[in-house]
């Protein structure tokens, strides 16, 4: 009955084998060894060139796994960020202790400013190696992309000169377009792939920027500068 209906109810069950409920959770999860069990939410149906992107990014850290930790280390990733001049703080930041009789302390709701500035970050194992800030009214472009890379080749070279970097940054258009990839060629930059819808896969997404935001919430800036300088 379950192979034919795997979500039919166990009263239904019960009425059709005319034995008890308690009998049949027990032949069920007990003696078949079933449960059951919700649909998971993912974020993304993946299509098959998705997939294969992946398995090439799969084969590819294969491929790197003979250098060990010296792979790691080469490796200079990119992420980018909106930086409000004001962010709330959030619930878990307000958490205190109370007696339990006491009622919950309450806190009203507050939107971040509107006002903020592009992040850009470049860092690796040794620390941030190049930042840089795009105003609000400006957009990232592959001229802009760039000319950004350009300055990261610089500082690569004056701080990092025995590392042969491998650039890590997300598939974003400015970041893959045949102009941005012909400069990074030029400039001889090994990078790292990045499957598409991956955001456990970006460093500064699940590590740096939280760290960072935590650190200039509840702070009020009054201009870009104040914000820059703070970062």
């Amino acid at each position: 009955m379950i192979k034919g209906n795997q979500r039919i109810k166990q009263n239904d069950i019960a009425k059709e084998l005319e034995i008890s409920k308690e009998r049949v959770q027990h032949i069920i999860t007990d003696i078949l060894g079933n449960r059951k069990v919700s649909t998971r939410w993912v974020s993304r149906m993946l299509t098959d060139e998705m997939k294969m992107q992946r398995k090439t990014c799969a084969a590819l850290l294969k491929h790197y796994e003979e250098e060990g930790e010296k792979f790691i280390l080469r490796i200079v990733t990119r992420g980018e960020s909106w930086v409000h001049h004001y962010d709330p703080g959030s619930k878990r930041q307000s958490m205190e202790y109370r007696h339990k009789n006491s009622p919950s302390p309450r806190k009203f709701k507050v939107a971040a400013s509107a006002r903020k500035v592009m992040l850009t970050v470049f860092w690796d194992s040794e620390g941030i190696v190049y930042i840089e800030f795009l105003e609000q009214e400006n957009a990232v472009n592959s001229e802009r992309f760039i000319s950004t890379l350009r300055k990261l080749s610089l500082r690569l070279k004056r701080e990092r000169p025995i590392k042969q970097a491998i650039l890590h940054h997300d598939n974003a258009r400015p970041h893959t377009s045949c102009q941005t990839e012909e400069a990074l060629h030029k400039m001889n930059f090994e990078v790292l792939p990045h499957p598409s819808y991956s955001p456990d896969l970006a460093p500064s997404d699940f590590y740096l920027f939280p760290k960072l935001k935590e650190h200039l919430r509840e702070n009020h800036y009054e201009s870009d500068e104040d914000v820059e300088a703070a970062v």
